[in-house]
């Protein structure tokens, strides 16, 4: 059973990872709008890992016999001034993400929950990926603005093939898409 204070943080992260989700689909729209299907199709596809982000806290929050929250969440930034702005919007929110997720392993520890202590692990490593994804994202985009087909290039180039599911993530409730 999950202690308490962590349930409780788990449930917040819940929403936090759906608010994600929306605000990397408004993202994935701006470019499509924007006639930049590489950049949308990557935010469409970073959309659906934070929602199976949240999937996996409902998961392991049903598998532990706690009680799931749904919320609701914020509407999403859906006004960009440029091409830059969308994954700058990004960087930012993974950076909260990161200290979310690293407060909620502290409360973990503090209670010495250990089970939901190693749940928490992977979500720490996974941050630093997406830390890093966004932070070399952000670098060409913001270098190459006025070329948006070489940003198009570099997200093919980086992003473009799927590497399959990662073995050692935790199980999603309804299953990963």
């Amino acid at each position: 059973m999950a202690a308490a204070r962590v349930v409780e943080r788990l449930n917040e992260q819940i929403a936090y990872e759906f608010a994600a989700s929306q605000q990397y689909m408004a993202n994935a729209v701006y470019y499509d709008a924007q006639t930049l299907p590489r950049l949308a199709r990557f935010f469409y596809q970073q959309a659906v890992e934070e929602r199976n982000h949240a999937m996996m806290m409902v998961r392991y929050l049903l598998d532990a016999d706690a009680q799931v929250l749904i919320p609701g969440v914020s509407e999403p930034e859906t006004r960009f001034a440029d091409i830059v702005a969308p994954v700058a919007l990004a960087l930012e929110q993974e950076k909260r993400v990161s200290e979310q997720i690293g407060g909620l392993m502290a409360v973990a520890r503090d209670e010495n929950d250990f089970t939901s202590e190693q749940f928490v692990q992977w979500f720490l490593k996974e941050q630093v990926e997406e830390v890093s994804t966004m932070s070399s994202l952000l670098a060409v985009v913001e270098r190459s603005g006025d070329s948006p087909e070489r940003v198009e290039d570099y997200v093919v180039r980086e992003h473009g093939s799927s590497e399959g599911a990662d073995p050692t993530a935790p199980a999603a409730a309804g299953g990963a898409l």
